[in-house]
């Protein structure tokens, strides 16, 4: 393996962990923006009020995203092999 080849896997690498991260991370900053504002709206200060909904939220996210993420895995493991295995 070349360096060409290790840059091109560590750039396939990071694409895949954005993938499989992406949306949870979505899922939490979109249920802390609007549990926030709530809170300011209602004048709410309880700071462990977020931990629960972005806890459910992110439960709900990856339950619906697991056949992605799956995939995405399955797919760089069959990259990876051939890339080892070699010409």
């Amino acid at each position: 393996m070349d360096p060409a080849d290790m840059l091109a896997l560590s750039r396939t690498a990071l694409i895949l962990l954005l993938t499989i991260a992406g949306p949870m991370l979505i899922a939490s900053l979109v249920i802390g923006v609007i549990i926030g504002l709530v809170q300011a709206l209602t004048q709410i200060q309880e700071m462990t009020l977020t931990f629960v909904p972005k806890l459910i939220g992110i439960g709900v996210v990856l339950l619906l995203s697991l056949p992605m993420i799956g995939a995405a895995l399955s797919a760089f493991m069959a990259e990876l092999s051939a890339r080892i295995i070699g010409p």
